[in-house]
């Protein structure tokens, strides 16, 4: 059995979503569909309402990046981040709604709630640095796999299913590795049992794969 080292603590946190209804009751969300770019502003805050958008960057190379995945009530934008190309695009479809910084700076409460929201941030980022410390690729790729049942795993019969499909390259680009290499771990977890591919190409995590933390991969 495989058990991951690093772990994230999920820490209820008050829904940012809910607070923003309260303070803009009235002011409409920008809907994207899945695969559309996302346009960021330099005086602007994003927050993730419904969905999930891939954060991400691009090598001189022209290969890109995964950066982390924003969830619904996190915040993400240019001023949040120094990396330079700084992408978003929804990974699936979302709404987005967008606020100026200065509407941040005037609202405690505001500022407050995107903190939080912004600290789950930062423990994914983290969480997502350690992986890459792995020397192996197939630890690299489990510790990715439960990172993102973590994030976007829905309770299903079998385990638990991610929300979102990465394509092979996604996460190739994600855990430093080709394509190839992804397709053919993907297929030897398979067989081993250690994940589940259902009809519509979701990834499903048993519950036997479970994160221990401070444990050490077996």
């Amino acid at each position: 059995m495989f058990q991951a080292s690093t772990a994230l603590e999920i820490t209820p946190l008050p829904d940012l979503r809910q607070l923003l209804e309260e303070v803009y009751r009235g002011r409409s969300l920008q809907p994207y569909r899945s695969g559309q770019p996302i346009r960021m502003q330099p005086d602007e805050i994003l927050v993730v309402c419904r969905g999930v958008v891939q954060l991400g960057t691009l090598y001189d190379t022209g290969e890109e990046a995964l950066l982390g995945l924003a969830c619904p009530s996190m915040p993400f934008g240019l001023p949040l981040a120094i990396i330079r190309p700084y992408q978003a695009a929804a990974l699936t479809d979302v709404d987005i709604m967008r606020l100026r910084w200065s509407e941040v700076e005037q609202s405690p409460a505001l500022a407050q709630g995107i903190f939080r929201h912004l600290a789950r941030r930062l423990q994914q980022t983290e969480a997502i640095l350690s992986m890459v410390g792995y020397r192996r690729v197939e630890e690299r790729l489990r510790h990715l796999l439960i990172l993102l049942k973590q994030e976007v795993g829905q309770p299903v019969p079998e385990g638990t299913r991610l929300t979102v499909r990465l394509t092979h390259q996604q996460l190739a680009n994600a855990i430093g590795t080709t394509r190839v290499t992804v397709t053919r771990l993907l297929s030897q977890l398979q067989e081993e049992g250690w994940l589940i591919v259902d009809s519509n190409r979701h990834i499903i995590l048993p519950e036997h794969v479970v994160v221990v933390p401070g444990s050490i991969p077996s």
